[in-house]
């Protein structure tokens, strides 16, 4: 199959590894349109993710075009407070004082990696932490957006199979020298997903997803997160845990 040419700015990874170690949470994307027939390989590759006895509970709905724009003025209606759209279907994450260390320590560092040091924006100026979150509802710019959603059937399983099927995606998608941004932010207007993209109440709404071509010049995209050493997270058993 025949690729279109891709931003000249763009890279693709050759392995695995180099798609895992490039990935990250992209926040401003160029206008390069991305075909259709590239998302359905995308998809095509990212189902082949692990289920629970090969159940495949996912589903994505993908907006493009006139359909995203649509969706993004409906969002920031509701986030304006002039839309009853305001609900998720699970919890997501703990309130506000709710976060535990080292998860506390962990989160105020990446907000004050993405807001001071990379946007200029100090704790106090919630006007500009405010402009700057409401690009969530248009998906950063990128010219697709996707909306996750896993049957309830499964139960919580399938909330397993379905964080299978979106990291597949975004490395697949770094496999086409695409980069993408995985969104909790969506789920806040469940109600307003459920109606635009006529989602089914025996769909439970996941996440968002931006994907296209990185913006290589915008400083949202110069952001990079440190990890954990392996040896603060596993335990090794056995003869070799040495």
């Amino acid at each position: 199959m025949n690729r279109p040419p891709a931003p000249a700015s763009t890279t693709a990874p050759a392995t695995v590894e180099d798609a895992l170690l490039s990935r990250r949470s992209v926040r401003a994307f160029l206008p390069a349109p991305v075909p259709r027939s590239t998302v359905e390989r995308l998809l095509a590759l990212a189902a082949r993710s692990a289920s629970n006895s090969n159940c495949q509970p996912w589903q994505v709905h993908v907006v493009t075009g006139e359909a995203k724009r649509s969706l993004t003025a409906a969002l920031l209606h509701a986030h304006a407070g002039e839309d009853e759209g305001r609900g998720r279907d699970y919890t997501y994450q703990p309130p506000q004082d709710g976060w535990r260390e080292p998860f506390r320590s962990r989160r105020r560092r990446f907000g004050e990696s993405l807001y001071r040091d990379v946007l200029g924006i100090s704790a106090e100026d919630t006007t500009a932490r405010l402009v700057h979150h409401r690009r969530n509802y248009d998906f950063f710019g990128a010219p697709v957006g996707i909306v996750l959603t896993t049957s309830r059937h499964p139960q919580q399983s399938a909330l397993v199979d379905a964080g299978l099927f979106l990291q597949a995606l975004m490395l697949a998608a770094r496999g086409d020298g695409l980069d993408s941004c995985p969104q909790a932010s969506l789920i806040d207007f469940s109600p307003v997903l459920r109606r635009h993209l006529l989602i089914p109440d025996d769909q439970l709404i996941v996440c968002g997803l931006a994907l296209g071509y990185a913006d290589p010049e915008h400083p949202l995209n110069q952001l990079r997160m440190p990890r954990e050493s392996v040896a603060s997270f596993a335990t090794f058993h056995g003869d070799d845990a040495e």
